[in-house]
């Protein structure tokens, strides 16, 4: 049967009449149309379906593309400036080292009371006490305070205070009170402070 025929044929189908429970009995030019498109309509859904996980690859390649890019330009700057941070770290370390030199050791304490019962004296103060008060341990440092009571006038408690301050070892004062003699004379005050200095924790420090 010609081509011509089959569909002329195919004019005369009635779809009323076709048996879905019988297609091998449909006239063949009908049979190869529902056969093309069933084959059109499975390749359409599978491409979809490929076409689909392509595109999800895809999503994922260019999303590592971008943390790879990310990542290539953070190491391509560290290795750009690494002789910068070892030049830096090398001045933190050299700075630190220096600041340890500022702490003084249980030797040293000794001297650090017989400098700020120096600089009192030469201030002009009088001295009622000064005592050295139980460590303080920090992660890092011990502190060491030191308790002191001195009398004098305004001018010279200021000018204890800031020699005090100007050590070069590292000194802070907390927790002082000033108040006029209970005499009367006003023109003389008693100052009670704290100085604390500090040491190097070695044993916290590695901990």
């Amino acid at each position: 049967m010609s081509f011509a025929q089959s569909m002329e044929s195919l004019k005369k189908v009635d779809l009323n009449d076709l048996d879905f429970n019988n297609i091998g009995a449909w006239p063949g030019a009908l049979k190869v149309i529902v056969a093309a498109l069933v084959f059109i309509v499975l390749v359409g859904l599978g491409y979809q379906f490929h076409l689909k996980d392509l595109r999800a690859s895809l999503e994922q390649s260019e999303a590592k593309e971008v943390q790879l890019r990310d990542e290539f330009t953070q190491k391509s700057f560290r290795a750009a400036n690494l002789d910068a941070y070892k030049e830096q770290l090398a001045e933190i370390e050299e700075r630190f080292g220096t600041l340890l030199k500022q702490l003084p050791s249980d030797t040293e304490v000794p001297g650090l009371l017989e400098d700020i019962t120096q600089m009192g004296l030469n201030s002009g103060l009088e001295f009622e006490s000064i005592t050295l008060q139980p460590e303080v341990v920090q992660p890092f440092y011990i502190e060491l305070p030191i308790s002191i009571v001195v009398q004098g006038s305004y001018h010279d408690i200021g000018t204890f205070v800031s020699s005090v301050a100007g050590l070069p070892r590292i000194v802070t004062l907390h927790d002082f009170t000033i108040a006029p003699l209970e005499d009367g004379n006003s023109d003389l005050l008693k100052m009670s402070i704290v100085a604390k200095t500090y040491r190097y924790n070695e044993e916290g420090a590695q901990q």
